[in-house]
């Protein structure tokens, strides 16, 4: 099935960046609030290598498996 080839090179490829670049994203949260007044706090998180892998292991198992349907 070609689909699944390809729905399987894109997730290996997501999760082969996610584990050897690493994806990080900002985390905007309110802190104090004090009428019109408010503190904000800013944070940087760093999404888990296991997601990578979960995802790269996946892909790889939908190429497999787009391959031997041919």
């Amino acid at each position: 099935m070609r689909s699944a080839l390809i729905a399987g090179v894109i997730l290996a490829l997501a999760g082969a960046f996610i584990v050897f670049k690493g994806v990080s994203y900002t985390r905007e949260e309110s802190v104090i609030k004090f009428g019109s007044l408010e503190a904000k706090m800013q944070q940087k998180h760093r999404v888990p290598d296991w997601i990578g892998g979960v995802a790269l292991g996946a892909g790889l198992v939908l190429v497999i498996a787009g391959l031997r349907k041919r």
